[in-house]
């Protein structure tokens, strides 16, 4: 007899047993779910860190070959207007010859707009050149004091320490003056 009712043949007795068995461990998993839910949320990135995942810049001030520097996610982005010269002369350039070989084109989505992470690539120094009063190295694009690392008018490393291109950031053009970062 005592075999019969474990197995289930005599009033279902371990039937009802494997369903509270069941239901317990399911208000157990929410429970559990339902404690552990705030600290895993807290881990999220806060309302202030995702307004600044992306950033609009207004275009229309920058004139052919100037530049200007926005900040994103707390890292300077140089966005500059690049003459038909400048731009000419990056296409130019053998890709083969390069340290880290990209096609200008590869770099940019409007010819004349070049947007790229202002940030040296050997040390994380901040390259000058942005600016008319700043040098700007042996290929017209941004120079690096601190180890000498030299960028062309495509932000392409082309001579010194650096192992890298200027890194391009995500983004896209919203209208004719204004591109979001991110």
């Amino acid at each position: 007899m005592a075999n019969t009712a474990n197995t289930g043949q005599k009033g279902g007795g371990s039937s009802r047993r494997d369903f509270l068995y069941l239901a317990t461990g399911a208000v157990g998993a929410v429970g559990v779910g339902a404690t552990a839910w705030p600290f895993i949320d807290q881990m999220n990135p806060s309302a202030a860190v995702l307004a600044l995942a992306t950033t609009e810049v207004d275009l229309s001030p920058i004139s052919e070959g100037m530049g200007i520097t926005a900040m994103w996610r707390s890292k300077p982005v140089f966005v500059r207007k690049r003459t038909q010269s400048e731009i000419d002369e990056a296409r130019s350039v053998d890709v083969n010859a390069l340290p880290d070989p990209q096609t200008d084109e590869a770099r940019v989505q409007q010819p004349e707009w070049l947007i790229v992470v202002g940030i040296c690539t050997h040390l994380g120094c901040i390259p000058l050149g942005n600016k008319q009063s700043e040098p700007r190295g042996d290929y017209g694009g941004w120079f690096c004091p601190c180890h000498g690392s030299h960028y062309d008018t495509s932000g392409r490393i082309r001579k010194g320490p650096a192992p890298e291109n200027l890194a391009v950031p995500t983004y896209n053009f919203v209208n004719d003056s204004t591109v979001q970062l991110g």
